[in-house]
């Protein structure tokens, strides 16, 4: 009789077993539904483990991000991470316009890949990237998704473009409104919350005493945030709190980075009347724009309240005017830094075009005190008085190590000057610290 030697089934080594992981992805453009990408997830999760040679890493899945570009998919970013950091072997994937539709893009990331050693699967194409002729065929047919996604694009954006032509829009969130499925319906509480902040404006209140005002009130935008100088500001650009909309202020001008362009004339834009309930009058906006531009006539910077030095100030290097910042400092809210004054300029194209420096407030009183107070009859430790340059002042003229008041008189006044700002506030500090540690009260508990 034979003898029968059993011999047991060998399993693959987990050490020898490639680390696979598998990249989806849905496009919202083109309608697909969510639940697609469920059945993605289930279809890889199942086809790796049942590879006994295959071991599971994961499903990285982005939903409804455009293909075109790598931006938002933070999915395909952590794929990479964990490609670079030795974690994944193989990336099976549906197709090349799943994976990226912009060639640039998926060539230079299929070589970045190639050179750790990760491989690629594109499974409808049947490409393996690290064969020997892979990056042929990838580069073929990634141009032929570029092509299809800019056909794509140009399709929608006729559509859009035409719509905007015939007056029409969808629906969409905005504040101070609600959209009913049909038309615009006013919110009163944010409603009323948009004339106090144009009101606010109009009667010489800053965009920062506008937003404390309202956090005061209790009033916050849909985040429940406190609104900032930038939304307030957008609010009063808004035409449709005025009753009619604008369309086509911005357009998208390429397919693959889909960034926004302001419409500078590029193409034709549409004003559309009646789009909305009116929240604001044309007197209170009127009102709006005057106050605007006579802070913008006055130098004002980010609707500043306008001071004494407003326009008096110039600078010695350009002959531009100098105007205030109220950037914060280091040194804190204290009475050694409120903000500075700098060259128009320098602020506006850099150091390169005007090497003036910046004049901090409390220097610029500092000095005011010294020059102007014995004019003005002042007690000799009087603090700073606006009358004494209200009264006395025609220009203050700043040069790097300079600084010229020309009075009304006709006098001119030159003096030296330099920022001790930061070296004034750390001898304050020091003292109130040595003061702090000396007082009796503190000694006790010592």
């Amino acid at each position: 009789m034979a003898e029968i030697i059993k011999i047991p089934q060998t399993k693959v080594p987990i050490r020898n077993r490639k680390r696979v992981a598998a990249y989806a992805r849905v496009s919202v453009d083109k309608g697909e539904a969510l639940e697609s990408l469920a059945t993605q997830i289930s279809y890889y999760s199942q086809k790796i483990q049942q590879n006994p040679q295959w071991q599971y890493v994961g499903v990285y899945a982005d939903e409804g991000i455009s293909g075109t570009g790598f931006k938002g998919r933070n999915e395909m970013k952590r794929l990479l991470d964990d490609c670079k950091k030795g974690k994944i072997d193989i990336i099976l994937t549906k197709s090349i316009s799943r994976f990226a539709r912009n060639t640039v893009d998926l060539l230079s990331t299929v070589r970045r890949l190639r050179e750790i050693g990760v491989a690629i699967h594109f499974e409808r194409e049947n490409i393996y990237s690290l064969s020997s002729d892979g990056e042929l065929m990838l580069s073929i047919l990634a141009s032929y998704a570029q092509e299809e996604s800019r056909s794509t694009s140009e399709n929608i954006k006729w559509s859009i473009r035409k719509r905007y032509a015939n007056g029409e829009f969808q629906g969409y969130s905005m504040y101070g409104y609600e959209w009913t499925g049909e038309r615009f319906k006013i919110i009163p509480h944010e409603a009323e919350a948009i004339r106090f902040m144009y009101q606010a404006f109009v009667d010489g209140m800053t965009m920062t005493q506008i937003s404390k005002a309202l956090a005061e009130k209790g009033i916050f935008n849909r985040k429940g945030k406190p609104f900032g100088q930038t939304s307030i500001g957008r609010i009063f650009d808004q035409e449709k709190y005025r009753g009619f909309s604008i369309l086509q202020r911005t357009f998208v001008e390429n397919h693959i980075t889909h960034q926004k362009k302001l419409n500078k004339g590029e193409l034709p834009k549409y004003v559309v009347q009646n789009t909305h309930p009116r929240i604001i009058s044309e007197e209170l906006h009127k009102k709006l724009e005057d106050e605007r531009k006579r802070r913008r006539e006055c130098g004002v910077v980010q609707w500043k309240s306008a001071t004494v030095f407003t326009r008096k100030i110039e600078c010695g290097t350009c002959r531009a005017t100098y105007t205030f910042s109220s950037r914060e400092s280091p040194l804190g809210d204290s009475p050694f830094q409120q903000g500075f004054y700098l060259c128009s300029t320098k602020r506006k194209d850099g150091v390169k075009s005007c090497n003036s420096k910046n004049l901090p407030l409390y220097t610029l009183k500092q000095i005011c005190c010294r020059i102007l107070g014995p004019l003005a009859n002042a007690p000799e430790d009087s603090p700073f008085q606006d009358s004494w340059v209200e009264d006395l002042v025609e220009k203050i003229i700043v040069h790097p190590a300079t600084i010229t008041f020309l009075l009304k008189s006709g006098e001119e006044i030159t003096t030296k000057w330099k920022n001790t700002a930061s070296r004034d506030y750390k001898a304050f500090m020091r003292a109130l610290v040595k003061e702090h540690a000396s007082h009796p009260d503190n000694e006790e508990q010592q």
